[in-house]
């Protein structure tokens, strides 16, 4: 099911053939180098794939969505937006991951400004975050691009994460 689409991106809902092309990205240890539980078996990414086939199941309107290229039909990587509490406070998180052979050409940021309008224009949230770990310098300029700001460190419960925050006020440029 289509959640979102933007200019060469089409986000919907995971389904059981994105699989294989999940896995591949999750068993990458360059594209999990940044994530606090590094690569992942194909069991550990079909459980995380049936998890969100329809929304997140607590919050249904949120979710980790396949992120599907346009140009090629392709399953290109996954991204969405996540429920947290941080310091006893709810926060959504909008997450990016995209296959290693498009880095660079903007396809993150454009994935992430089209979910942060969502979330701010559609689903009402008033803040969204991105937890990011030190050293992840494209993580740090895509949402710096969707005009979120350095906020804070976090503690070693969320691997040692900078946190960057940006209100529905802010404006971003979506520019790569």
């Amino acid at each position: 099911m289509l959640v979102l689409e933007s200019p060469r991106l089409v986000l919907r809902h995971l389904e059981p053939r994105d699989l294989d092309a999940l896995a591949a990205l999750y068993a990458d240890a360059d594209i999990r180098r940044h994530y606090p539980d590094g690569v992942r078996t194909r069991e550990e990414t079909r459980e995380e794939l049936e998890w969100f086939r329809a929304g997140h199941p607590e919050r249904p309107e949120l979710g980790l969505w396949a992120t599907i290229h346009k140009p090629t039909g392709q399953f290109i990587g996954r991204c969405g937006l996540l429920p947290w509490t941080l310091d006893g406070l709810d926060e959504v998180e909008v997450a990016y991951m995209i296959d290693k052979s498009l880095w660079g050409q903007g396809l993150a940021t454009e994935a992430a400004a089209t979910i942060a309008r969502h979330a701010h224009e559609r689903l009402r949230v008033p803040r969204l975050i991105c937890l990011i770990l030190p050293g992840n310098v494209a993580s740090r300029r895509v949402a710096e691009k969707i005009g979120m700001r350095y906020e804070r460190d976090l503690g070693g419960e969320h691997g040692n994460a900078l946190l960057y925050s940006r209100s529905a006020l802010a404006r971003y440029t979506g520019r790569s």
